[in-house]
């Protein structure tokens, strides 16, 4: 078969459809990746050798029409020359034109909705599709009159094959702070101030414990000043605009503080690793809350409010699990059961036309 995978606008779509494209090429099958060809997504795909595709596609706004349009119009001339049998578009603003184009073209369609709430564009093309993979059970409510098929969500390769940094104490507590690939300014502010107010009342304790470590992806944006902060309070730390060792710093981890989009927690799941998800308040239908909602529901995280959260309590909170490493035992357990090992498998599957009678909700246990 010839297949295209269309993902892209930020990491947690280009991610998970950069690992269904490398199981459906170990299947012998002609696979391109077309995204939208923004910077974030040159990163994500710098490992795949395959054919890469710009599509041109833009955010849905009124300013934007034309350019959605041209796009369109670009992924039919692709769609006419590469000749696919199937498409995969693994939701967000990206996958619209291709979408429209596969239609035209009689091309069967896949998407995949990777939050619990779907987004505009799942919700708008699920009319032209096949059927809909879903990651979680609850999605299924929200696409009434379409074929859904939980499948999970796709992590990167290796994600849950890294190792401790050799360069962090053997026994030092790590916390791990990433708002994504594009980093998380809220997060970044609350969480530096945090962590020194932790590391100050760790060195007035009159027995020494375990040392603070902290590895923090920041964003493009952040890097320096994060970088500063942490100087300014002699914190041993890693930063970075942009992880390139995330398996390793996944592993390093004693906790992990981040956003809650659906890719984050799904390779938290896949390493078993305890979270404090505080979810991005802009997300689009307050989708990030709800993904949250789940992974706290099982035990797997704690949720945080934003708005809410002050350095100080994000420090208490913090020594709270510094000084209870049972709990953390606990969340990691619990957060291990949340994983979708074989995602990348059953979309592969769903790609290749092998979707289970019955529809809604049987791909996964």
């Amino acid at each position: 078969m010839r297949i295209v995978v269309a993902c892209g606008g930020t990491g947690g779509h280009a991610f998970p459809g950069l690992a269904v494209a490398q199981e459906l090429r170990n299947r012998g099958h002609e696979v391109a990746i077309w995204a939208s060809g923004r910077d974030v997504e040159s990163g994500v795909l710098r490992n795949w050798t395959g054919t890469v595709f710009s599509t041109g596609a833009r955010q849905f706004s009124l300013r934007n029409v034309f350019a959605i349009v041209c796009s369109v119009f670009r992924c039919r001339r692709e769609m006419k020359r590469f000749a696919p049998d199937a498409l995969l578009a693994m939701g967000s603003y990206s996958s619209l034109p291709p979408v429209m184009a596969a239609k035209s073209g009689g091309v069967a369609v896949y998407l995949h909705e990777a939050n619990t709430v779907p987004g505009r564009a799942v919700e708008l093309l699920s009319r032209f599709a096949d059927a809909v993979a879903i990651s979680f059970d609850v999605t299924s409510g929200y696409l009434r009159d379409v074929k859904t098929v939980k499948t999970g969500l796709p992590v990167r390769a290796g994600i849950s094959c890294g190792k401790r940094f050799g360069f962090i104490p053997a026994n030092a507590f790590v916390v791990f702070v990433t708002g994504g690939s594009q980093g998380a300014h809220a997060v970044n502010e609350l969480m530096t101030s945090a962590l020194a107010m932790m590391k100050n009342e760790l060195d007035r304790r009159e027995r020494p414990g375990r040392p603070l470590y902290v590895i923090h992806q920041t964003g493009v944006k952040d890097e320096g000043p994060v970088m500063g902060a942490y100087a300014h309070a002699s914190m041993p730390s890693r930063v970075h605009a942009f992880e390139r060792e995330m398996a390793d710093a996944f592993a390093s981890a004693d906790i992990v503080v981040a956003r809650a989009g659906a890719s984050t927690c799904f390779e938290l799941a896949a390493c078993a690793k305890p979270a404090l998800l505080i979810p991005l308040p802009s997300a689009m239908r307050n989708h990030q809350h709800y993904n949250a909602e789940a992974f706290a529901l099982a035990g797997a995280a704690d949720e945080g409010v934003q708005s809410k959260l002050t350095p100080r309590q994000l420090c208490r909170y913090l020594l709270n699990r510094y000084d209870h490493p049972e709990r953390l035992a606990r969340m990691g357990e619990r957060m291990g059961r949340m994983a979708a090992g074989d995602a990348a498998r059953r979309l592969a599957d769903l790609v290749e036309g092998k979707i289970p009678d019955g529809g809604s909700g049987d791909a996964a246990d």
